[in-house]
């Protein structure tokens, strides 16, 4: 693998630094210290302003605008939505004297950026030297808090030196935003007004119709002047803060931001909500601080990994826990994971299949009522669904590749219409959720329904072969996105006969254990038992591309023809291979985006044999570019599983540290957000050997060369599991009450884990 890393960070358990503000690192540093809560999320940008690239960058989850496309072809996409860049309530524009505070320009020394993990804030701070002599010491705080997700803190603190000087601040909730790819701004203001210590505005998205108030309230710990700031689609103050040498002040910002994500909401609602709020919830910086402490605590209890002799990978996996847990928590089920959180504008806030298969399992094993969240999006959004297959001349749902709102917002026709990876990951996640959680309330409301349609698309979809012996899927494109048009995937193709398959158990059992609303279920579906037969035809004949004597998947038909390439040549200045190759050139080859038969192999990977695993890890990864940052944590999950241990760590590294040392050269548009879940799942189902795809949960932990242990927590079965890895032994322990003994397996063999816990010698190991 020729890609790298950009170190620049200073290394620390709990904190991300920045020392010594870099022009060329400014927007790549924005995504790394973004703040989010789910509802809302921002870039770490300087609220001040920057006479340099930068992405001021305010997105709520749920919040976007549209654009028409021109096309001209049934089934391709005549209109796209986007996350767009939303209100700026973090805006501050401060003079000393007469000059413009602009780290870019102005005479900066000690600049230091933390984003500290243990309380969601973020501190930046530096001195200024001003024109005029005196030098202003300024610290910035901000955070956005957990427990009330649309209400954000901000404080300035300022301290002055070798002279008097006087502050003028401007304080502001801004709706005169640029949308970062086109520099266009979306918002009509609709509404503001000012109050005593305060002001409110509200906007609404031009085309979507959708709503958002913004209004904050601010106090200081001295007597200003202070007057109205009146600009367009903006509500503010101007604030004058006359210090003497040796004089330090601070202004405390609380912002309340309030959305409907209705299509052309009526505002007055919205206007009188976002006032209550203010009026209901005045709680002061110190003490939502305190409480914000106090969430990330708890949460850390249960959810930290802790490494032992890495200090670069313990960072880089409490970062990618955090940015987790801020991207998603279960707050609100319309909510979706885009694959750049709320951190950038890249893939334009987009759900993927990632959600089902590389994010859920975060959730299954610390969050489950956020796993079923997740689900009963794709519950919401079934009819949106259905409407594509429609559009692909296909009947039951098939789910967008792209999406915020359910529809499909991808714009290349060959993603779009030739990739079915989020329906079948619908239903592989509808299965691992109710295998591990037991959830059959869900399943018989909600999941059995997107399974009987999913299904119904994929038995539409496919096609028998010309002597009718074998069924399978034509013309598609794989998660190996660097080959399209292709005939039986590997990938497609198990992940639908496997789809069939459970969708029939379900209804099987559903039938048994429920027989009057199994019968008011197929009435509502028209669900005939042919239609059943057929799904059942479809998966017993479906076209796997197996040969027995290698023990290898061919990834699509014709893939073993395809010229090859040494990809270890190709320089790392070409990446991403995307801006930097014509679009065809990446066709033309054997070279794999991301993986695509170790995918289902992974997914389903108590299926196979250690034999078939490693002959095609063994073929497929030489030929794998891992340009998808999706890519490098399966490959060390199997890595670790086949004993290819310091392989398995290096690909670790990689994955844990993508945006932190920028590894793809593209944070600058967002973190990875999904990848972000793959680091988890690399010490979880890489290093310790977890597997949940079958009967019982499986353990079959290693313990890396350059470690001295690891500890990591999961929630199964109501009990919060702590796991400890040690040269010597596994320990794990509960200190909840078990009051029924959880079968757990360990080195494939079994174990009833109680709240007296349970230690195991590494000498029982099993390679």
């Amino acid at each position: 693998m020729t890609k790298s890393a950009d170190t620049y960070l200073v290394c620390d358990p709990w904190q991300i630094i920045e020392e010594n503000w870099n022009r060329e690192r400014n927007l790549v540093s924005e995504s790394v210290f973004s703040l989010g809560n789910e509802h809302m999320g921002v870039r770490g940008y300087a609220e001040e302003g920057i006479n340099a690239e930068t992405l001021q960058g305010s997105y709520f989850n749920g919040i976007y605008e549209e654009a028409d496309l021109n096309r001209s072809y049934k089934g391709i996409i005549t209109k796209t939505h986007f996350m767009v860049n939303s209100v700026d309530w973090l805006y501050a524009e401060i003079h000393a004297d007469d000059e413009l505070l602009d780290i870019a320009s102005c005479d900066i020394e000690n600049f230091r950026r933390v984003l500290d993990m243990k309380d969601g804030t973020l501190k930046r701070s530096f001195d200024w030297r001003t024109k005029s002599g005196p030098v202003v010491h300024l610290e910035f705080i901000r955070f956005l808090s957990m427990d009330s997700p649309g209400t954000a803190y901000q404080k300035i603190n300022f301290s002055v030196s070798g002279g008097d000087v006087s502050l003028t601040v401007v304080i502001a909730n801004n709706f005169n935003t640029s949308h970062g790819w086109n520099k266009k701004n979306y918002w009509d203001m609709t509404r503001r007004e000012w109050f005593t210590s305060g002001a409110a505005i509200q906007g609404k998205t031009i085309r979507t119709g959708q709503q958002v108030f913004s209004g904050f309230t601010f106090r200081t710990n001295i007597n200003v002047q202070c007057g109205k700031k009146v600009a367009e689609k903006f509500a503010g103050f101007e604030i004058i803060l006359a210090l003497k040498n040796g004089e330090s002040a601070w202004i405390e910002k609380c912002v309340y931001n309030h959305i409907s994500k209705e299509r052309d909401s009526a505002g007055d609602p919205v206007w009188i909500k976002g006032c209550e709020i203010m009026k209901d919830d005045p709680v002061d910086f110190d003490t939502a601080l305190e409480k914000q402490r106090k969430y990330w605590d708890t949460f850390w209890k249960n959810a930290d990994i802790k490494i032992e002799g890495d200090p670069l990978n313990q960072q880089g996996i409490r970062f990618c826990i955090f940015q987790m847990q801020q991207t998603y928590n279960g707050y609100d089920p319309t909510n979706n994971i885009g694959a750049k959180g709320l951190t950038g504008e890249a893939y334009n806030g987009h759900a993927f299949w990632d959600t089902e298969t590389y994010c859920l399992p975060f959730y299954l094993f610390s969050n489950p009522q956020a796993a079923r969240n997740l689900l009963s999006f794709r519950y919401a959004t079934l009819d949106t669904a259905r409407d594509r297959a429609r559009q692909l001349d296909c009947e039951g749902a098939c789910y967008p590749i792209a999406t915020l709102n359910g529809e499909e917002a991808c714009s290349l026709w060959q993603h779009a219409s030739l990739q079915f990876q989020p329906s079948t990951a619908v239903a592989y996640g509808i299965r691992h959720y109710v295998n591990l959680c037991q959830d059959t309330e869900f399943l018989y409301e909600q999941g059995a329904e997107m399974l009987v349609e999913i299904s119904r698309f994929l038995a539409s979809r496919g096609s028998w072969n010309n002597d009718g012996t074998g069924f399978g899927f034509y013309a598609v494109m794989g998660p190996d996105e660097f080959h399209m048009m292709v005939n039986h995937n590997c990938y497609t193709n198990f992940m639908a006969k496997k789809t069939f398959e459970y969708t029939e158990q379900v209804l099987q059992t559903m039938e048994k254990e429920q027989p009057k609303k199994f019968a008011v279920f197929c009435k509502k579906l028209k669900l005939s038992q042919n239609e059943r037969m057929n799904f059942v035809l479809c998966a017993d004949k479906m076209i796997i591309l197996f040969d027995e004597k290698t023990k290898i998947f061919e990834q699509h038909e014709g893939y073993y023809t395809l010229p090859r390439m040494e990809i270890s040549k190709i320089p790392v200045t070409d990446f991403p291979l995307y801006h930097n190759w014509s679009y065809d050139r990446i066709y033309r080859t054997s070279m794999i985006k991301q993986p695509d038969v170790l995918m289902f192999l992974f997914l389903y990977n108590q299926e196979f044999s250690r034999d078939i695993k490693k002959a095609n890890y063994d073929y497929y990864e030489p030929n794998t570019i891992h340009e998808s940052s999706l890519s490098p944590s399966i490959h060390s999950i199997f890595a670790s599983e086949l004993g290819k241990h310091s392989e398995a760590f290096r690909f670790f590294g990689f994955a844990t540290r993508m945006d932190l040392d920028n590894y793809n050269r593209n944070t600058v548009e967002g973190l990875h957000t999904t990848s972000i879940a793959a680091a988890w799942m690399n010490i979880v189902y890489g290093f310790a050997g977890l597997r949940s795809d079958g009967n019982y949960l499986s353990l079959n932990p290693v313990l890396p060369e350059k470690w001295t242990g690891y500890e990591f927590g999961i929630l199964y079965r109501n009990a919060h599991i702590r796991i400890s890895v040690t040269a010597k032994d596994i320990v794990l322990s509960s200190n909840d009450e078990i009051s029924e003994p959880i079968p757990l397996k360990i080195f494939s063999e079994l174990h009833s884990f109680t709240s007296a816990g349970l230690t195991i010698s590494l000498s029982k190991k099993q390679d």
